[in-house]
């Protein structure tokens, strides 16, 4: 071997490290949360925190640019996959208990690398869409003032024209975040009542939009002459339907308060299924009715339900929408500043992320972000962060289900609530080990029963996600980025699909782990694979640039990890002795 360069065994040791998982730690029984919420709690919980910024930003700016009217096909395809991904977000919340979000599932199933750069794009998710908000509040009040703000900054300042930049500084936003960063300074959290009061504001603000807008509807605006129902086809109705992704992500919520519900089993995903069948119900009507009260072409993105409304003359309606959608982003935001800090917290604490911020106060960190967020939402475009947040959602969406198979054929820790003598302990006992090919197969597949435990569904999984990739890219593509005759197309198009379909039969060959105490997404492989196949088929719909930006923050990641993270890791550091 060459002088100075590593060798064999010290590079695997290397690669180990990338996957090495945190054990579960399960809370003591007498921390446990009272069990109280029933499975209506769970649904509102779910609900207010998925309407906001989907309804009163997203509708405008995906019916403008990307789909028309037919942007409630792309709430409707969006909340089907937000269905499927939060089943999964459910049996990894009921596995790994009392920790709350993708990045610590994702540490305890797939590996340390993984679960960095999840945790990484779930802060800068956090950072975007809290910029997002105060941006949209921002042009909301400017609508109330009758856009004297904008019309000041643009003739004192004047008018950029830069990718990703806004066309001129916002600093109504930016004061807004600041304002917004000073009072979750001052306040420890909002009261129940604050919450409540803005959620029925916000109910009533909904009912409002949908009966008027219903009542002053032209069917003339889906009309050939308007552009017709779908005027960018099929590939805009998907763009959108990637963009409405992140509208569904309040049913965490659900799954972080799952310990406390009175039937976790049955309720969690009941309340998750109910709340996205509610909201997706909602933007649909929502969207129906902004596309049929003025052409979905004349709209101002930024403040579509206003500007609707003040197209067909109704301004006293206009002012009630805009002090609506002030309220309920005002909740959304204030949330999130306390969400923060946890993320950071969380990654600190496991040594993944720069120590200062597990030694620093969950409040004396709301300043600091408040100021770096406020220098975004002066800068940053509205729609640019609207990319962002779409493909910052997907992203660690896509890992869940991935984890999901993963668990399930693993062998399952032994729980605590079941002793030796317990149904299921003696169930388990006597079970093939989950990752064994199923006893009934085994005379038609024996060489996959040579393999042992595991080696055969990590494989299966790995060629899964890949041909998962390559068919979505082939649908997506096909015709116009791989430059093929048609026979070498369809060739291509059935390949991926067999292997897929392949890989999909050889995970469900083989022995999965059955648990009667939590709840366990049903069709497993099935269920994960469909969600990471149209999760990818959504990405792909994204914008090149939206991709380039998401690959930098990326690479930023990878050197805060390589450089910081994989050294100072708790689990490093329980390696060391050994």
């Amino acid at each position: 071997m060459a002088r100075g360069l590593p060798s064999t065994a010290s590079l695997a040791h290397f690669c180990q490290k990338l996957y090495r998982r945190k054990p579960v730690e399960e809370s003591p029984r007498e921390t446990l949360p009272q069990r109280h919420l029933t499975t209506l709690d769970l649904t509102l919980l779910g609900v207010g925190g998925m309407v906001g910024l989907g309804l009163y930003v997203l509708t405008g700016t995906v019916a403008k640019g990307m789909a028309g009217p037919a942007v409630l096909v792309s709430f409707g395809v969006a909340a089907v996959a937000s269905l499927l991904a939060a089943l999964c977000y459910a049996e990894l919340g009921a596995q790994v208990p009392y920790t709350g979000f993708a990045y610590l599932f994702t540490y305890t199933s797939v590996g340390e690398m993984w679960a960095f750069l999840v945790g990484w794009n779930v802060l800068l998710q956090c950072l975007f869409v809290c910029t997002a908000l105060v941006r949209a509040c921002s042009g909301y009040l400017d609508t109330v003032f009758g856009h004297r703000i904008r019309s000041f900054t643009e003739a004192h300042v004047g008018i950029w024209q830069v990718p990703f930049l806004a066309q001129y500084p916002d600093f109504l936003a930016a004061g807004l975040m600041l304002l917004a960063s000073a009072f979750s300074f001052c306040v420890t959290r909002v009261s129940s009542w604050v919450n409540r009061t803005f959620l029925v504001i916000s109910v009533v603000v909904i009912l409002f939009i949908i009966v008027l807008g219903f009542v002053l509807a032209r069917p003339h605006n889906w009309s050939i002459e308007e552009g017709g129902f779908a005027p960018f086809g099929f590939s805009g109705v998907m763009a959108g339907a990637a963009t409405c992704f992140y509208t569904f992500l309040g049913f965490d919520n659900i799954v972080a308060y799952s310990a406390e519900a009175q039937n976790p089993k049955r309720a969690v995903p009941m309340a998750i299924a109910i709340s996205v069948t509610l909201v997706a119900g909602t933007y649909i009507l929502v969207s129906t009715v902004l596309t049929l009260l003025v052409p979905w072409h004349s709209l101002d993105p930024d403040w579509a339900l206003v500007d609707a409304f003040h197209q067909r003359g109704y301004s006293w309606a206009a002012f009630i929408v805009a002090a609506g959608a002030i309220c309920d982003m005002t909740s959304v935001l204030l949330r999130y500043f306390f969400y923060l800090p946890h993320i950071t917290y969380a990654m600190a604490a496991d040594g993944l992320f720069f120590q200062v911020f597990a030694r620093m106060h969950h409040r004396m960190q709301v300043p600091v972000f408040g100021v770096l967020m406020a220098f975004m939402a002066l800068l940053l475009d509205l729609d640019a962060l609207v990319q962002f947040l779409s493909i910052g959602a997907l992203l660690p969406y896509t890992c869940l289900p991935t984890s999901i198979i993963i668990l399930r054929f693993q062998k399952s820790p032994p729980s605590s609530s079941q002793g030796p003598d317990s149904p299921e302990g003696t169930e388990e006992a006597s079970a093939p080990e989950p990752g064994q090919l199923r006893p009934a197969l085994r005379p038609y597949l024996g060489f996959l029963g040579e393999c042992r435990p595991g080696a055969a569904v990590a494989w299966a999984l790995s060629v899964l996600v890949a041909s998962a990739v390559t068919l979505d890219y082939v649908l997506v593509f096909g015709d116009s980025a791989l430059h093929l005759p048609p026979w070498a197309y369809t060739l291509l198009l059935l390949l991926s699909s067999a292997t897929f379909l392949l890989s999909l039969l050889v995970l469900g060959a083989h022995q999965q782990q059955r648990r009667q105490d939590i709840f366990q997404v049903p069709m497993v492989p099935l269920t994960p694979a469909l969600s990471i196949l149209l999760n990818i088929f959504l990405m792909l719909h994204l914008t090149y640039l939206t991709w380039l930006y998401l690959s930098i923050w990326l690479l930023i990641g990878l050197a805060v990890y390589f450089g910081y993270g994989i050294w100072h890791s708790k689990e490093n550091q329980r390696e060391r002795p050994a």
